[in-house]
């Protein structure tokens, strides 16, 4: 039998995430534009990339339940997605150093069967030290920098940047847990814990 639940994701850290929860669950990556639009406002921009990601691979995809998700770092209400290369991040990390910045994960839970969406959206406040131009430079010549929003993984070489973090740990990874179970029980895609 094929799980109802379906995480439209390429990232195998939410695919971690949501498998550490116990949920089952089918993954098929999403492939939709991901830029954003003129003047778009970070929330509003991974909300509506999460809706898009969940409502595409449904269109594609058996199942019941689709969760999308977007994570951006926004730096002084700037989007930083994820680097077009070295130098981007390397332009990206220097901005970040000794600075507060936020990271938003907009994510969707889509019921195929009733047409029925919730989107929700989660911001973490990270501050990193000062990092040295070699720093930066050592962590961008691993490639781990490439395919992540704000050019870094707290859960990766990036560990040691993190000054403080104020909220959840798994939005900075990629997908706020606590908040995606609330919504995935009230949509009844899982059942309620029972101590």
């Amino acid at each position: 039998m094929t799980p109802e639940i379906v995480l439209a994701s390429a990232s195998p850290r939410r695919t971690e995430l949501l498998a550490l929860s116990g949920i089952l669950f089918t993954v098929v990556p999403a492939d939709i534009c991901e830029d954003a639009l003129p003047g778009e406002a970070p929330v509003d921009h991974v909300i509506r990339l999460s809706r898009e990601k969940a409502v595409a691979v449904s269109e594609k995809t058996d199942g019941r339940f689709f969760i999308g998700a977007d994570t951006i770092v926004a730096l002084d209400g700037a989007i930083l997605g994820k680097p077009v290369d070295a130098a981007d991040a390397m332009r990206m990390l220097s901005g970040l150093s000794g600075r507060d910045h936020e990271v938003i994960t907009g994510f969707t839970v889509f019921d195929k069967a009733s047409g029925i969406h919730i989107s929700r959206s989660v911001c973490t406040e990270v501050t990193f030290k000062k990092l040295a131009e070699t720093e930066i430079a050592s962590y961008i010549a691993t490639g781990c920098p490439m395919d992540k929003a704000g050019a870094y993984a707290i859960q990766g070489g990036a560990v040691h940047f993190v000054r403080s973090i104020n909220g959840s740990y798994t939005n900075v990874i990629g997908l706020p847990m606590t908040e995606l179970y609330e919504v995935l029980q009230e949509m009844q895609a899982v059942r309620q814990n029972i101590s």
